[in-house]
């Protein structure tokens, strides 16, 4: 008999302010926004499937499926990510249910869904294994199980190690989430309870940024990660400084005189056996 994990409440009030800072939506209408099509499309989703999107965010990958005609559930640990996801939806003419809740404490039964679905956002939960579990407890046999997440040694991973000495302790226990990324640890979290797992990594084309520096500040203004390193280290302009001038410099390596980054990620997709 499956059951629903218990949430760790501690966890939950500190993950729900991180991303309540900024404005996560705009980076995902203004620079990752074709993520959520990408794993639509490879998780063969179509009419009348039941979809649940975790950590959808304001819904780049439910808002897809709902626009197939899918029966389209957008579940979220942000209260503000999802009232954004509404109002997305609802200009878009897309009919989907928004749900507040932790990937890692999925309120719904087991068995429940034709495909499960995060486009970077599950990878963001700290406890991996128990979000895996979640995923998988909640997706029917035979149905899919389709991800996103940013690889650690790609244009995001290297801007969270960037970040990381930067940042707060993370929480006891908590996993990098980058290795999300990497398809063994996936392969592990999902263990023998899958079948047909297959994973390719593909490259994001973003050129929203016309230089490192403008990357810098919208990514220091829009995205909670971000906005909680400069706010850790608020009261050290000289570390403000370097940190500036880290992130700058990494986004003039990766546009290398062009006018477009290649962000790397994993699609991962495999059937609940």
């Amino acid at each position: 008999m499956t059951t629903v994990t218990e949430p760790d409440r501690g966890y939950e009030s500190k993950h729900r302010a991180l991303w309540a800072l900024g404005d996560y939506a705009s980076v995902a209408t203004d620079v990752v926004a074709p993520l959520g099509p990408v794993l639509v499309s490879a998780s063969g989703i179509g009419a009348g499937d039941r979809v649940l999107d975790v950590a959808a965010g304001s819904g780049n990958a439910a808002i897809p499926a709902a626009l197939l005609g899918a029966d389209v559930i957008a579940s979220d640990l942000c209260p503000e990510l999802l009232e954004r996801g509404r109002r997305l939806a609802q200009a878009r003419g897309a009919r989907l249910r928004w749900m507040e809740a932790n990937a890692e404490a999925l309120p719904f039964g087991g068995d429940a869904f034709d495909a499960v679905l995060s486009c970077i956002g599950v990878m963001f939960a700290p406890h991996h294994q128990r979000s895996a579990d979640e995923l998988l407890r909640v997706c029917r046999p035979g149905g899919v199980i389709g991800l996103i997440s940013w690889t650690p040694e790609g244009f995001v991973g290297q801007m969270f190690a960037t970040l990381k000495p930067y940042l707060p302790p993370p929480l006891p226990g908590a996993q990098p989430a980058p290795l999300w990324g990497d398809d063994n640890h996936v392969r592990d979290l999902l263990s023998d309870r899958i079948t047909g797992f297959a994973a390719r990594r593909e490259m994001l084309p973003v050129a929203t940024f016309g230089d490192g520096a403008a990357f810098r500040d919208f990514f220091k203004a829009n995205y909670g990660p971000t906005v909680a390193a400069y706010r850790e280290i608020a009261g050290d302009p000289d570390r403000v400084a370097a940190l500036d001038a880290e992130l700058a410099a990494l986004g003039d390596r990766h546009l290398a005189g062009g006018s477009t980054m290649r962000w790397e990620y994993l699609l991962v997709t495999a059937r609940k056996r």
